[in-house]
């Protein structure tokens, strides 16, 4: 009997719990929900997006409104049409009852700046994808010039290291790589401004001092980038201090295992 009375009490609890959610369900949908919590996670001093920003993208989009109920929100259209701004990484919209609804975004992170033959402009993320510019934020990266033939809708990095018909015409990766080293070395981000692309495939670097231009060569692997930017900071570190920053008017890093250095030409 009393085993009975207890089944029948937790069952009674049970629905009770149950018709409890329910009812605090309905009152959540049919709440007015506002302007959601934005948090917008960035790398570093870049930020392509502020939280007022993307909500004011997401009202011009017609997303979120005055007077929109939890139930008239979609949140899976919201994350869709943020994940397809090209400056975010990933995005969860999430709602929880009894609180505000939140959209939590992580910006991709800048390492170059690229301009085209084309007039366009964009920048390389640090996993290899194109960004879009945006006019309201710069950053604060090496800026990548010339001969390039990369178009703003190319493919992406990964993808061309991935096709052996892409990594023959295409300049997206080299430039990768060189903008890569140059940005998460110190020494290097202080001291290379910008990478230009030369019609004979050489890639030079304009240096923040000193008069010299840098002759790279080319870029086509990761160890070739390394060896080269080593044997740069050697001369930068040992080299230059003697002889006097304005000294030499090229420093060439296209020969293996040597630097070739050229005095500017007397008039």
């Amino acid at each position: 009997m009393k085993k009975g009375l207890k089944i029948a009490f937790w069952v009674l609890f049970s629905a009770g719990v149950i018709a409890l959610i329910a009812m605090v369900q309905q009152h959540q949908l049919a709440t007015v929900a506002g302007d959601p919590e934005a948090i917008i996670h960035k790398v570093g001093e870049d930020v392509f997006i502020t939280d007022e920003e993307l909500v004011s993208m997401l009202k011009a989009e017609g997303l979120i409104y005055d007077g929109q109920t939890y139930e008239q929100l979609d949140t899976e259209e919201i994350e869709k049409y943020i994940r397809n701004i090209s400056q975010v990484k990933s995005v969860e919209v999430f709602t929880r009852i009894g609180s505000e609804w939140k959209v939590d975004v992580n910006l991709r992170e800048p390492i170059a700046r690229v301009f085209n033959v084309f007039g366009e402009s964009f920048y390389l993320d640090k996993d290899g994808y194109i960004v879009e510019t945006s006019n309201r934020h710069t950053a604060r990266v090496p800026v990548v010039t010339g001969e390039i033939k990369d178009r703003i809708d190319a493919a992406s990095v990964p993808e061309i290291i991935n096709n052996d018909s892409l990594i023959s015409i295409q300049k997206l990766d080299d430039i990768y790589r060189i903008s890569s080293y140059v940005c998460y070395d110190p020494v290097l981000r202080s001291l290379v401004s910008q990478i230009q692309l030369k019609k004979n495939g050489d890639f030079v670097l304009v240096p923040l001092v000193g008069s010299q231009k840098i002759v790279f060569g080319s870029a086509c692997s990761d160890k070739e980038v390394r060896e080269k930017f080593e044997k740069l900071k050697i001369f930068y570190r040992e080299g230059m201090p003697n002889v006097g920053w304005n000294t030499y008017s090229e420093i060439s890093l296209k020969y293996d295992n040597q630097i070739v250095c050229k005095k500017p030409s007397a008039e």
